[in-house]
């Protein structure tokens, strides 16, 4: 008996050793990338000046121009737009699947959302760009565009957004739901006015996802979006993302245009991190309320 509870304690510590490995690997390699990163990107940012860099509207690096102010407010066009579109369709149909959805739709209605998740990123731009930009060319106004982009957008983090968006719902103990039926409320409100407020936390976490996706896309966007750096004054004009600018350029950029490409990707690692930090106060003011 006392063989076989060492036995237990030695695997138990066996794979809290592999476990703790895990995590600090993870942990290791996001200090690499932040080194690498802003070593790299900060001292381009003094060379180039710091205003210079992020407040400059033109990106002409053959005659040493790096301003990188219409990429900028090009991401946050896209991302927004795509947020728009996609989060409140992804709640809508999470809500749907959880409520109203039968049982034998529902058997045909998650594996499309799993398999929509699963497509890749170039098979997504490829539909955006024989399907997607003809049909807003021809009907709405504008081809490789704000607009295109940010359809796109909110059709791939759909599938982010239903998954968690369900699985919070799911989550919201059955005693709301039936207290509110209980107090003569109809079904609909007591899902609109009890089950998805219970369930917020784990929506602005599908919200939190969807951002990272969208704004850190990079081959769909900039086959649908025009790639165009310059600034987006009208949503059917082409515009260049953050991410486009440092995949279109890369492969052949050296010296001075390199870094100022690892420092474009320094300001959208940072940007990214302040959406985290802004949701994540969200999350603990509305813990506190």
């Amino acid at each position: 008996m006392a063989s076989k509870t060492n036995k237990i304690k030695i695997k138990e510590s066996i794979f809290r050793v592999l476990f703790m490995l895990a995590a600090c690997v993870s942990i290791v390699a996001v200090i690499i990338i932040c080194l690498f990163l802003l070593t790299n990107g900060l001292p381009a940012m003094h060379r180039i000046g710091w205003l210079d860099f992020l407040t400059g509207t033109t990106w002409k690096p053959g005659n040493e121009e790096f301003g990188i102010l219409p990429m900028i407010v090009a991401s946050i066009y896209v991302t927004a737009g795509a947020l728009i579109i996609g989060v409140p369709l992804g709640l809508a149909a999470a809500v749907f699947m959880v409520f109203f959805c039968p049982k034998k739709l529902y058997k045909f209605f998650k594996p499309a959302v799993d398999l929509l998740a699963g497509i890749p990123s170039i098979v997504y731009g490829f539909f955006g760009l024989t399907a997607l930009v003809p049909f807003m060319q021809k009907f709405g106004g504008g081809g490789k565009s704000v607009l295109t982009a940010s359809i796109l957008l909110g059709i791939m983090i759909l599938p982010t957004m239903i998954n968690v968006s369900e699985a919070s719902l799911r989550a919201v103990p059955d005693l709301y739901y039936d207290g509110s039926i209980a107090l003569g409320t109809a079904h609909e409100l007591s899902i609109l006015r009890v089950v998805i407020p219970a369930a917020k936390s784990g929506i602005t976490a599908g919200v939190i996802l969807a951002t990272g996706r969208a704004i850190g896309e990079t081959l769909a966007v900039s086959m649908v979006a025009g790639n165009q750096a310059v600034m987006p004054f009208s949503l059917l004009k082409g515009v260049r993302t953050l991410t486009a600018n440092v995949v279109l350029e890369m492969g052949y950029a050296a010296d001075l245009h390199r870094e100022a490409l690892i420092a474009t990707a320094v300001v959208l690692f940072v940007f990214i991190l302040l959406i985290n930090i802004c949701f994540s106060l969200i999350k603990k003011g509305d813990k506190a309320a």
